[in-house]
């Protein structure tokens, strides 16, 4: 019985010894230990880019999406596809994509400020009644992108030069001057002018931007008709909202170095006590602006006091 215990403690203090001298043998973690970690860090952050969808009343409007694109084709490719039905789930609520299902994007390029795009035929099975606007919704979205001016659409190689169904002529190269959600107030074939406004709407709690273009025949400087289209409230053919009063005056228009400035009344502040400017009101002339004018900048006065200088030909 002794030897079997002598035996044991023998045992237990030979590891004991072996415990010791394997951590005096090998250094702490603590101590003379440098490690080194090469840190990867992945942008899964989103940017917002404009797309322009159908709403509830088959208007072509402005709305926005995330987009993850880096490059013009593929920001072009990634908005064209939530254009298409059934191709994208990145379609906000209350909005409706307008190109046929099973359309393809054959081809894409890109240069100096030129999108040419070549659909399989499939996108000429578009009822009647939306064909001109499919046309302004593909227009209006790419030249949302920053740097793309013009767009020319292309079906199996062959420029689309006439809509099939209600055939419209469409020039071979497109852009914002065809207009949009077109309406006609006309008395005489001279003295025609184009202007597009941009009236709101609302899908719940959220507002967005519907541009509309209008032929009248009127003279006048084009943001002048804007401005004198805005405060009337309402566009009376749809009930599209205007924020701006019926008593928001322009004041004086000069347009200096690709620069438009507007001066207005004192009318045009919310509350007169904070001078505070609806962020919608902003929009809506800006926007109108930007369409109207081939502008880079657009600074607001209320008398000669600056109130909001904008930089940027879109919403995000």
């Amino acid at each position: 019985m002794l030897k079997k215990i002598s035996i044991r403690k023998i045992t237990l203090t030979s590891v004991a010894l072996f415990t010791c001298l394997l951590i005096y043998l090998v250094p702490s973690v603590n101590e003379d230990v440098h490690y080194t970690e090469d840190l990867e860090y992945v942008d899964n952050t989103n940017t917002y880019s404009p797309v322009f969808l159908l709403d509830k009343n088959s208007y072509v409007a402005e709305a926005s999406v995330a987009t993850s694109s880096e490059t013009i084709t593929d920001k072009a490719r990634e908005l064209l596809n939530v254009l298409i039905i059934g191709q994208s789930d990145n379609v906000p609520n209350g909005f409706s994509p307008i190109i046929p299902p099973n359309t393809e994007i054959l081809s894409l390029s890109y240069n100096n400020g030129l999108i040419k795009v070549d659909f399989s035929s499939d996108i000429l099975e578009i009822d009647e009644k939306l064909e001109e606007k499919m046309i302004e919704a593909i227009v209006y979205s790419l030249t949302s992108i920053d740097g793309v001016d013009n767009v020319i659409i292309y079906v199996n190689g062959e420029i689309l030069s006439k809509l099939p169904k209600t055939k419209i002529n469409l020039p071979s190269t497109l852009n914002r001057s065809f207009g949009i959600n077109k309406e006609f107030s006309l008395t005489s074939t001279k003295d025609i002018t184009d202007v597009t406004v941009y009236y709101i709407n609302q899908i719940n709690d959220n507002y967005y931007y519907v541009p509309v273009t209008k032929y009248l025949n009127d003279t006048r400087d084009k943001i002048t008709i804007v401005i004198d289209e805005l405060t009337t409230g309402f566009n009376y053919n749809s009930n599209l909202m205007s924020f701006l009063n019926e008593d928001v005056k322009l004041v004086s228009s000069n347009l200096t170095d690709n620069t438009l400035n507007l001066e207005f009344n004192s009318s045009i502040f919310d509350d007169i006590n904070t001078e505070e400017v609806l962020e919608e009101v902003i929009y809506t002339i800006c926007l109108s602006a930007y369409d109207n004018y081939d502008i880079d900048e657009v600074v607001l006065y209320a008398g000669d006091k600056e109130i909001y200088k904008s930089v940027s030909k879109t919403i995000e």
